[in-house]
């Protein structure tokens, strides 16, 4: 009896002992299990991150090639004169997208994608505007030069209207200068008696006076109007004789200040007009040859000369 009970006691040990060997076998069973498929788990994430590190590297490169791309398009549509605008907006929006530090998901990695992808067609289409503003401005710098041309030929016409027009004006100018003639040289001596300049040298001592004659000479070019009419006498030395207290001063002749010895306002009427001068020097002449040359307002009308003995 006492060894019955024995036995039984030991079977009940040992199954208990079974209960606790298999309970803890399957406890390693399950936490191997757990440990193999956190393991797989941690590497599922891992190729996950390291894939989306290369998708979102891909794209940063796709990113600079396109706005790279629309850079290119820019500088030309802009140099052609076209609207850019629109261009850089969306060239904008790519390098912002490029500059973003965060981690783009999966799902924004194809929508990136795909606006790149549709980009192309973008792109694609401002070449061809391209071409279409380089052939306007190919038609436009035809035009303009043959415009240029168009111009410069009229630019010479009118060079050579002008030439002409100056031409005739300075012939005009020329042919409506005044001109004096049948000029007459005399001395005057203190009675009065008047001895002309022929051949023959004036003594000083019949000199009292010179008075100077002469006529405007026919001229139907010339305006009709007011003139100053100048008579300078220079002595052999070519020196203006002069006198301001009778009547003598300056006048203008091309930018030069010249002594005038005499001077009358006249209005020219193309009468062959005869005007008189009459100077009285009050001291003796030089010994030589003197000249006498008559202005009109600012050029030389005529001249003549006279010898003093």
């Amino acid at each position: 009896m006492d060894t019955n009970f024995q036995k039984d006691s030991n079977s009940k040990k040992d199954q208990s002992k079974n209960v606790i060997i298999i309970v803890l076998v399957l406890l390693v069973i399950i936490s191997g299990i757990k440990l193999y498929t956190d393991y797989v788990d941690r590497s599922k994430k891992t190729e996950e991150i390291l894939l989306l590190s290369t998708e979102n590297n891909e794209l940063n490169q796709r990113l600079d090639s396109v706005t790279y791309q629309l850079n290119l398009r820019i500088q030309e549509i802009e140099k052609l004169g076209g609207d850019v605008k629109a261009l850089e907006a969306v060239r904008d929006q790519l390098i912002a997208e490029r500059n973003s530090a965060r981690q783009r998901s999966s799902s924004e990695i194809a929508a990136l994608n795909s606006r790149i992808n549709n980009l192309n067609g973008l792109i694609a289409q401002k070449d061809q505007e391209i071409l279409e503003l380089r052939a306007a401005n190919q038609q436009l710098f035809a035009e303009n030069q043959d415009l240029k041309t168009t111009q410069a030929e009229i630019e010479e016409e009118v060079a050579q209207l002008n030439i002409q027009k100056q031409d005739l004006q300075a012939k005009v100018d020329v042919a409506s200068m005044l001109k004096v003639e049948n000029i007459s040289i005399s001395a005057i001596n203190s009675r009065g008696k008047e001895r002309v300049e022929t051949t023959k040298d004036f003594r000083n001592r019949q000199i009292e006076r010179i008075k100077v004659s002469f006529t405007m000479a026919d001229n139907k070019v010339a305006e009709k109007g007011p003139r100053n009419v100048y008579v300078q006498l220079l002595d052999p030395n070519e020196q203006a004789i002069f006198d301001v207290a009778k009547g003598s001063g300056t006048f203008m002749i091309n930018g030069q200040e010249l002594f005038y010895t005499l001077h009358q306002d006249m209005i020219f009427d193309n009468t062959n007009q005869e005007l008189v001068f009459y100077y009285e020097k009050g001291s003796d002449y030089l010994s030589g040859d003197h000249q006498v040359r008559i202005f009109v307002d600012n050029y030389l009308a005529g001249s003549k000369t006279f010898s003093v003995k």
